[in-house]
């Protein structure tokens, strides 16, 4: 198996492009489709209303 070490995107870098089922039939939404026209935040956690 080989590794591929990206480096981390510093303050001001672009964020790599991926992709997420964005809607429940599974239709898949892209970073590269908001690029110059919205902003973006991602939120991560672990499940609803756990604590912490």
């Amino acid at each position: 198996m080989s590794a591929v070490v990206e480096k981390m995107p510093g303050l001001g870098d672009l964020a790599p492009d991926f992709s997420l089922p964005g809607t429940p039939d599974g239709d898949k939404v892209t970073l590269a489709s908001f690029r110059s026209k919205r902003h973006v935040v991602l939120v991560f956690y672990v499940f609803d209303f756990s604590p912490g």
